[in-house]
């Protein structure tokens, strides 16, 4: 992990042979993302969905972690969204990463400037065949919650590291693990003593508050049931030298919502205090991807709503139907999966509004990304845009019905 005096060392871009590789084009500082899509449309004569992604963004990002969390390694969520051009550029800055599966590992390694000891395998549960390639690519650093994972481990990655993954109070968190993983803790002794008898290496312990947490509290809690099992540990003969803070932190900061700042001034103080000379890492994904990729989507067909002859029209029902050319089983998976909301912005305001229910492409009547909302007037062939869609979207997209996912367009914009 670089140290805070050497953030300004940090170049705003890649190097120009992986700028090549993945098309990266440079805009002006100015340059807003709603001028940056209207001139994709117009010079690539897109129809169909696509992504601005903002390698400056990550870079900020990552630049403002190092200041508010300068004793935190950040190991990227892969699973958040795997676009190759987002986990090389986080590579390219020293990011560590956070895999679950052999594809992520296989990826991870697959880039410039990558090793498998920047590697945490933190899925707690894994298939044999995942752990045993981990075993094979020298990645060592891996999380479980429960003794037949250790017994697992034991026959397929003996000589690995292990992070005790320890369940936390996420009910303030958008997304929630603690049903599936984590020990509770007047189990942890018998799985310390397990890993004893093993002759297995736990060197530390893991959490995670959840997803899109909302907490601080939650973060202050998880580190102070850490240190207890720190402290249990200790008191068996186990020397313990890392802490894995999980993930959680939000993308982006939100009017009346708990902002990374927050969360980062709350941490900092407590590992100070229980931590002092512990490797503390994480496991960030909305963080860092949430903010660098907006979506651009048009408008493929429109549909009036009338009332029947001398019936008067509720006040709060749809003026009309709209349809996009990209949808929940695409991009918008998000909104099951991740619990998000959209958040469309007209390419070209009018300021008109009406009330109108939003569907995506498919023939599945699922497939509806909002419903009953004020939303800009459109007619078909205008484009919406929708930021923050870096997190949970892409990664989870599938190909139903045939539609494609978006295009990706990288971009940056003069170093600031």
């Amino acid at each position: 992990m670089l140290a805070t005096q050497q953030v300004q060392d940090i170049p705003i871009t890649l190097p120009i042979e992986l700028q090549r590789e993945f098309a990266v084009k440079r805009y002006p500082t100015l340059s807003s993302i709603p001028d940056i899509i209207k001139q994709i449309i117009r010079e690539e004569e897109m129809e169909d969905p696509f992504y601005v992604v903002d390698i400056g963004t990550l870079v900020g990002k990552f630049r403002e972690w190092q200041k508010a969390l300068p004793r935190v390694e950040p190991h990227y969520a892969v699973k958040c969204n795997p676009t190759k051009i987002i986990v090389q550029t986080l590579a390219t800055l020293g990011v560590k990463f956070d895999c679950a599966s052999r594809g992520e590992i296989d990826l991870v390694l697959s880039l410039n400037n990558t090793k498998s000891s920047d590697i945490l395998y933190a899925n707690p549960c894994k298939q044999k065949a995942h752990l045993l390639h981990a075993e094979q690519r020298g990645v060592n650093l891996l999380t479980f919650d429960n003794a037949t994972e250790l017994q697992k481990i034991k026959e397929y990655h003996p000589n690995a590291q292990l992070l005790l993954r320890i369940v936390t109070d996420d009910s303030q968190s958008v997304c929630k693990f603690s049903q599936k993983f984590g020990a509770h803790f007047p189990d942890c002794s018998g799985l310390l003593q397990k890993s004893l008898e093993l002759g297995l290496s736990v060197i530390g312990v893991s959490f995670h508050v959840g997803s899109g947490c909302m907490s601080v509290s939650a973060f202050t809690y998880a580190l102070e049931m850490a240190r207890k099992v720190f402290d249990l540990a200790e008191t068996m003969g186990i020397q313990m030298n890392v802490l894995d803070i999980g993930g959680g932190f939000p993308g982006n900061d939100e009017p009346d919502r708990l902002t990374f700042a927050e969360v980062a001034r709350a941490i900092c103080v407590k590992i100070d205090d229980l931590f002092p000379t512990t490797r503390v890492i994480a496991e960030p994904g909305r963080y860092f991807a949430a903010a660098c990729a907006t979506l651009a989507a048009a408008m493929i067909a429109k549909r009036k709503i009338n009332t029947e002859p001398g019936q008067e029209k509720a006040e709060d029902s749809d003026d009309f139907l709209y349809y996009i050319n990209e949808g929940v089983y695409g991009s918008f998976n998000n909104l099951f999966f991740d619990h998000a909301v959209a958040k469309p912005q007209a390419l070209v305001p009018n300021g008109n509004y009406c009330r109108a229910t939003m569907f995506g492409p498919t023939c599945d009547g699922l497939d509806c990304i909002m419903k009953n909302a004020v939303l800009p007037q459109m007619d078909v062939g205008d484009w919406l845009y929708f930021p923050d869609m870096g997190a949970y979207t892409i990664a989870a997209a599938s190909n139903f019905n045939g539609f494609a996912n978006p295009k990706m367009f990288c971009i940056t914009r003069s170093a600031v």
